[in-house]
This record gives structure tokens, C-alpha cells and sequence, in this order.
């Protein structure tokens, strides 16, 4: 079975390859805990952020996004002092203030997914990426949507993590096409 090149040999990382990356997400609870876990990979490596994923999961209360809302000083001083999870107090806060910001959304009548996939005219982006190489790090996609996020009040979402996130949660099909799982997700391209 072959997969991307960046899935390595640890069983995390294949893992997280074989079930997750890539694959088309809607709901918005899911596409916020993949939005904050790709603000926290920001200058570390994915492998971090997988090694600590449980204690995230924990620490952000699920990433229910009501309960992060709701995060308090006190909470973050907390968040501080855990390290099970990265331990950046603009990140913390950039959390909490984004979990604000969906809510906000979700109150207009706009789902954060609705939002997302609108960019893409509900439709997955395949790149057609044939090695590793040319996998880009940020596009005038993420250019876009990194900025009308800034615009709509959101922190800690440049382009680069804008760009990792959305090849996470599959608006972006970045996967070799070599790759096993490059064939199963352009099965599910339209949405």
C-alpha cells in the first residue's frame, strides 16, 4: 500500500494519514478542533501535535464550542500550566476568541462549514500532486480565506495554517495521487 511520502513509518502518523487527513469534513464542532490543533502546529511538527492530541482533546473540553467560548482567565492560566498541550498563551486565547467568532456565525444563520466549503463552491480543490515536492504551502485560496477571516475578527490564521487546515479537513486534495487514499477521496469529490 503506498501512501503520501510525508506519512512516514510512524503508526500516529499513518494513521492520522489513512483516516483523517484529507477526508471531507462538515460539522462544525470537527472543522473547529482541526482549525485549532493547525494553529497550535504552527512552527512545530504535525508529529507533535498527534503526540499530544488526546491531551488536547481534554484540555479544550472536546472543543465544544460553547465550553471554549466560555474559556476564562482563569482557564487559560490553567491551559498555561498543562503540558500535555502547547502551551502559548496567543494560541489559548486565539481559541477561545475563534470559538467566539463561529458562535457569532452560527447566530447570523452561516455554519462555519457553509462558510468554508462556500469558498470552493462546495467543491473539493485536487491539486492532481504527484510528489511530495509539489505540494504547495499556501495558495490564493487560503490567501483569501485567511483574510476574510482576519476581517470577520479571527486571530492566529495565516495563509500557511489556513492552507494545512484546509488539506485536513479535505476542502484541498493534496494526497500523491500514488496514494491509496488519493483514489478513495476522489470517489467523494462533489459534495
Amino acid at each position: 500500500m503506498q501512501r503520501c511520502q510525508w506519512a512516514g513509518s510512524r503508526e500516529n502518523m499513518q494513521m492520522y494519514h489513512d483516516t483523517v487527513w484529507g477526508v471531507p469534513e462538515f460539522d462544525d464542532q470537527r472543522l473547529f478542533r482541526k482549525l485549532v490543533l493547525d494553529m497550535n502546529q504552527a512552527g512545530l511538527s504535525w508529529q507533535t501535535i498527534l503526540n499530544k492530541m488526546d491531551n488536547f482533546d481534554r484540555a479544550y473540553e472536546q472543543f465544544e464550542l460553547e465550553k471554549v467560548a466560555a474559556f476564562d482567565e482563569a482557564k487559560v492560566e490553567s491551559l498555561m500550566q498543562d503540558a500535555g498541550i502547547i502551551r502559548n498563551r496567543r494560541k489559548i486565547e486565539a481559541a477561545i476568541n475563534n470559538a467566539q467568532k463561529i458562535l457569532a456565525m452560527q447566530a447570523a444563520g452561516l455554519s462555519f462549514s457553509d462558510y468554508l466549503w462556500g469558498f470552493t463552491d462546495h467543491q473539493v480543490i485536487d491539486h492532481q500532486i504527484q510528489t511530495a515536492a509539489e505540494i504547495p504551502t499556501k495558495t490564493e485560496l487560503s490567501d483569501a480565506i485567511a483574510k476574510d477571516l482576519k476581517k470577520r475578527g479571527f486571530k492566529f490564521v495565516g495563509s500557511t495554517t489556513i492552507y494545512a487546515f484546509l488539506q485536513a479537513v479535505g476542502i484541498v486534495n493534496d494526497h500523491e495521487n500514488k496514494c491509496f487514499r488519493y483514489a478513495e477521496l476522489t470517489k467523494k469529490k462533489t459534495i
